[in-house]
């Protein structure tokens, strides 16, 4: 199988080339930003007009998978036509071309389009309400890539691993001030459910395989604060936890707003896979695993 990875610079496109290669030819795109990666490497400005028609046109996948993105929330917000540029209309022309092609194509979006005003678990009928930049414009992706493509599959996702750069994740986050002994904030009045990013690799394929089309919310199966997140980090690295702050949201100097709720229900993907979704405690022994395998150093080993 020949798959796409657009973004594979970053946290996500980089963790699924790496997973994916050993049982499909992966074609990884950036910037040439990477030198030395296990996979195909094509160099492309996605922001160039007419690049994804040329890129699909060049490469002929079986696949695409659409990770690439303007993901920092405080960037989006200081430049809000590029982020609708990346974010919104770039992820349409990606699946128009890949409708005219018969690929398939999973989009990547994100769990913050929700407010966080309802009480409990969302679901994928609930309506969304963006609260910054970065979620508006995610938002009008997935209408954009559904509107061209009804083929494709959009996942609104939270995952957590090891990043090129070292500092991409929360759980990172939590890991280098906890290592270098210094205390770090930790919302208390924030609720998710992160996956762990080689569990989401996992799950892309496998709603891939089964064909898997529309809408899902693919996240952990398990809702925790990101304090309680950050305290789970701590213990699981012998790491003292009480260097972690319980503040909330409001005092963390933060640009874009933040929505206090964002525990997404993952019935619809646990029923259509047949399986249950990996939980939020199994992820951090990985990412636990993978540090004793070194793989941090592996992968930030990447960029140029």
């Amino acid at each position: 199988m020949r798959i796409l990875i657009t973004g594979a610079g970053g946290l996500l496109g980089l963790n699924l080339a790496l997973q994916a290669r050993s049982d499909h030819h992966v074609i990884g795109v950036d910037r040439c930003r990477l030198a030395g990666v296990p996979f195909d490497q094509v160099c492309v400005d996605l922001l160039d007009p007419g690049a994804a028609d040329r890129l699909l046109e060049a490469q002929r996948p079986d696949w695409l998978i659409h990770c690439a993105a303007l993901a920092n929330l405080e960037a989006c917000e200081a430049d809000p036509d590029l982020a609708h540029r990346l974010n919104a209309d770039l992820p349409g022309e990606f699946s128009a071309a890949c409708a005219r092609r018969g690929v398939k194509m999973a989009h990547i979006s994100t769990d913050a389009v929700f407010d966080g005003t309802k009480g409990g678990f969302y679901s994928e009928e609930d309506d969304p309400n963006p609260m910054s930049v970065y979620a508006a414009t995610k938002l009008q992706s997935e209408a954009n890539v559904l509107a061209a493509n009804p083929q494709a599959v959009v996942a609104r996702v939270n995952f957590f691993g090891w990043s090129p750069s070292g500092r991409r994740s929360l759980s990172e986050f939590f890991f280098n001030n906890l290592r270098a002994g210094q205390a770090c904030n930790g919302f208390k009045d924030v609720w998710f459910c992160p996956l762990f990013v080689g569990d989401l690799v996992e799950t892309l394929f496998g709603m891939l395989e089964v064909g898997l089309t529309g809408l899902y919310h693919v996240v952990g199966s398990e809702p925790l604060t990101k304090y309680d997140f950050g305290a789970r980090i701590a213990r699981q690295f012998g790491f003292d936890e009480g260097l972690i702050r319980p503040v909330s949201v409001e005092q963390g100097g933060l640009t874009a707003r933040r929505s206090h709720n964002l525990r997404l229900s993952v019935h619809k993907l646990s029923t259509a896979l047949g399986r249950d979704i990996p939980t939020v405690s199994t992820g951090i022994g990985k990412f636990y695993t993978q540090f004793q395998q070194g793989y941090p150093q592996k992968i930030q080993s990447y960029p140029q």
